[in-house]
This record gives structure tokens, C-alpha cells and sequence, in this order.
């Protein structure tokens, strides 16, 4: 009757357990035959917060994209989140940076974005603020290129 017990108390404390975290590499290859704009942005970058609208634009209105964000500094919990709503980030944010899983140095210039292509290959690094219109122009001049 004990271990009955010990048992029932076990799975029910698993079943109350938050899911464990998404991988980085499962999110990407869950993405494939999409676009992927990955964006490294901080609460303290200017011209990140200014071209945070657009990438909510982007994410939210072309379905065959999808915007991951960064938080250049590591912030996790209540501190990310509590940066993500003050500054409106309407899109996914990634737990940890990809670049050592994209093959890539991990940027030292505020704001850089990543083009994916649907295939899953790196087309382009962006550094600097971009617009909704620079993003699909990038996509657009591929030969899988997003329709507007």
C-alpha cells in the first residue's frame, strides 16, 4: 500500500511540473519551410527598441515568417519578461543564443538580425536597425523569396 502511495504522489508531482524548455535546435527544425528572422536586441539599445514594432509587424502579418528574438544580455524569468512587455515584444524569444548552433560568432554589434531561409541555410546577417520593408526585401531578392 505504501509504495501504491509513494507512486501515486510521484506521478502526480510529474504531472505538475512545468514542460521542460524547447532546445533551440527543435525550434528551428520545427521552423523548416518557414522563414526565420532571428533578431539579438537589449532594453538599453536604441535603435533595437525602435525597430521592435516592425519585427511585431513581420511576425504577426506574413505567415510564412517567423521572428525569433535574443535578449543580447541573458536575461531570464521575471527580468526578461518584465523587459519584453515594457518594450512590447510581441514575438518569440529564444532561452538561449543560437549562434554556436547557427555556425555563427555571436554578434558584437546591437542590432543584428539573421536570415533563414525556408531550407534551413543562413542567407544573411543584418547589422543595424531594420525595417519591415529591408526584411522582406532581403527575403524577396532569394529565390524562395516571402510574398507580399
Amino acid at each position: 500500500m505504501r509504495i501504491a502511495c509513494f507512486s501515486l504522489l510521484f506521478i502526480t508531482l510529474a504531472a505538475c511540473q512545468p514542460p521542460a524548455p524547447e532546445s533551440n535546435a527543435a525550434i528551428l527544425e520545427g521552423l523548416r519551410g518557414q522563414w526565420v528572422v532571428i533578431n539579438y536586441w537589449a532594453e538599453w539599445c536604441k535603435p533595437c527598441i525602435k525597430e521592435i514594432p516592425e519585427l511585431n509587424a513581420l511576425d504577426r502579418e506574413h505567415g510564412t515568417v517567423t521572428v525569433l528574438g535574443v535578449n543580447y544580455d541573458g536575461a531570464t524569468g521575471e527580468a526578461l519578461q518584465a523587459q519584453l512587455d515594457t518594450l512590447d515584444v510581441q514575438f518569440r524569444t529564444l532561452r538561449e543564443d543560437p549562434a554556436a548552433l547557427l555556425g555563427i560568432n555571436r554578434p558584437n554589434v546591437l542590432p543584428t538580425t539573421i536570415i533563414i531561409n525556408p531550407a534551413g541555410e543562413l542567407l544573411a546577417t543584418l547589422i543595424g536597425p531594420q525595417t519591415l520593408e529591408s526584411l522582406l526585401a532581403v527575403t524577396a531578392n532569394s529565390d524562395n523569396g516571402v510574398t507580399h
